[in-house]
């Protein structure tokens, strides 16, 4: 993987800390809304992460693709990539 390694793997393990709170919340039966805002946390970071990683993609794997073939692969991964989350 071509992303900063160090920014993903933050952004995740903090992902993974709400989560876990969100569980606590949702044993503790606590309002509809604060467990939404929550969740609504975690996933602008996984976005976040997932947008360091095709940052990378893009940066370094289709610009350092060998030939124009391989380049125009990158970008139809990039492309489905994007497709899923639009």
């Amino acid at each position: 993987m071509m992303a900063d390694a160090k920014t993903v793997t933050r952004l995740l393990k903090t992902a993974r800390g709400q989560i876990d709170g969100i569980l606590t919340m949702i044993e503790e039966n606590r309002y509809c809304m604060d467990i939404s805002q929550q969740l609504l946390a975690v996933d602008a970071l996984v976005r976040r992460a997932n947008k360091e990683v095709l940052t990378a993609h893009l940066k370094h794997c289709v610009e350092q693709a060998d030939t124009p073939q391989e380049r125009a692969e990158k970008v139809d991964e990039l492309v489905a990539a994007l497709g899923k989350l639009l």
